[in-house]
């Protein structure tokens, strides 16, 4: 290969890797894609890597299996290094060197509710206008209620993408999705809550829904496409819609392990550039061959169709209800492989308007710990390595020469426009009427 080649004499320039054999984790989601993608290029190779990888039961094993040193790295929720890394749940110092992709997740009901809601939802052509507000919800949460029943939604770890989603969301429709109060024991997160979102597996999502034991979810591809396929269920709304280009899934090791393997960790970064670079590039003409890839056993396990929906620009609402979605999935674009601190500061900012971090902090305290735990110096220095060995265009990175790492104001639209300023987290916070800010405790 053009990278073998290229590498081969530059291994000394760059520093040869501490650790040759690695294993790394992932979940059985699309966005784990760079990391089959490396290893099935031989990117990974090409660095002098010999990568082992493997699914995991849930977040929270992989978690700990990075943590005692079972795993060299993994596939991680945005929000897992920075819940580690502040003290929630689990304890530990965790960083994160690349954003794996933007965006990917949606909300997905029963028939049940869908039969409920969709007659009160505008039309155009006969068709649902999309995005859906949560509001809709509300007449039917309203009938559990009445019923003495719950009305129970699943997400997939307290510190995901998709609880800070699903919370958003439900909020800016006006309905409380309940407190963390961590200071009194109380982690279930449903202080105050009119819906009651617990944990579920990714991949045990749609059979929970199928029981009957969730009425709803807010999860990853290819889990919602997955209950359009099976007819049990109808996605309400993408995440590109609740909070667009901010990153969705991140590649984290422990920061002692960062230490202890600098040329290893810069040489993992460096392959999962370029994964991600194929993956988006020529307009994501690669995207089928990577749907196939996934799709194996070993990887994803779901069918290529249910996966090259979502992967390939597309995304399927109610049965039949096919409509573009060329975000959905972004693995290179809007430099998304770049580990803005920005990023970092909205979910702090989501664990601290949802009791997570149950005290008021000062805006300092949000840009420090963003800079703990993304670690953008280690990414340029993989990207200008790309770049000199001809691999990569400068034009394809940030100018790094004038990064600041904050995302401009307007660079993430919500779907409550609420402008986020990731240099006043405090001041974004005092904008929701739903959720803590300022001195408040839960």
């Amino acid at each position: 290969m053009l990278g073998s080649v290229l590498l081969s004499g530059n291994l000394l320039a760059l520093g040869m890797p501490e650790k040759e054999e690695l294993k790394f984790g992932f979940i059985k989601l699309t966005d784990m894609a760079p990391l089959a993608i490396a290893a099935e290029q031989g990117f990974f190779e090409d660095e002098g890597l010999y990568v082992q990888l493997e699914a995991q039961a849930n977040w929270k094993v992989l978690l700990d299996r990075v943590i005692d040193g079972q795993l060299d790295g993994a596939h991680m929720l945005a929000g897992q290094p920075l819940g580690a890394t502040v003290g929630f749940g689990t304890e530990a110092h965790i960083v994160t060197a690349f954003t794996m992709d933007l965006n990917g997740n949606a909300c997905t009901v029963s028939n049940e509710v869908w039969e409920a809601i969709k007659p009160t939802l505008p039309t155009v052509d006969g068709k649902p206008v999309h995005p859906i507000s949560a509001k809709h919800l509300k007449p039917v949460i309203e009938s559990h209620k009445d019923r003495g029943q719950s009305f129970n939604l699943g997400m997939v770890f307290p510190v995901s993408t998709h609880n800070y989603e699903l919370r958003y969301w439900l909020a800016a429709g006006g309905i409380n999705p309940g407190l963390y109060a961590p200071q009194r024991g109380d982690t279930s997160g449903q202080q105050g809550a009119d819906v009651l979102i617990s944990v579920t597996p990714p991949p045990q999502m749609p059979a929970t829904l199928e029981a009957g034991t969730i009425n709803g979810y807010c999860v990853g591809e290819p889990w919602n496409q997955q209950a359009v396929f099976r007819g049990i269920g109808v996605p309400l709304i993408t995440d590109y819609d609740i909070r667009n280009n901010v990153a969705e899934k991140v590649f984290g090791v422990s920061n002692d392990w960062a230490e202890q393997y600098p040329n290893t960790h810069l040489r993992v970064v460096r392959a999962l550039i370029r994964a991600g670079y194929w993956l988006d590039e020529n307009n994501n003409a690669n995207r089928k061959e990577a749907a196939r890839i996934i799709s194996q056993p070993y990887y994803v396990g779901a069918d290529y169709e249910v996966i090259a929906n979502s992967m390939t620009g597309i995304f399927e609402f109610e049965k039949g209800d096919v409509r573009p979605a060329p975000d959905f999935n972004v693995f290179f674009r809007y430099h998304a492989t770049y580990p803005y601190y920005s990023d970092a500061v909205w979910y702090l900012t989501q664990m601290r308007r949802w009791g997570q971090i149950p005290d008021y902090k000062p805006d300092q305290w949000y840009s420090d710990m963003a800079r703990k735990v993304f670690r953008p110096d280690v990414y340029r220095q993989a990207a200008e390595s790309l770049i000199a060995d001809g691999l990569m265009k400068a034009e394809d990175f940030p100018d790094f020469a004038n990064e600041s790492g904050f995302r401009p104001v307007d660079a993430t639209r919500f779907i409550d426009d609420k402008p986020f300023d990731a240099r006043q987290p405090n001041a974004y916070l005092e904008q929701f009427s739903i959720g803590l800010h300022g001195k408040q405790t839960p």
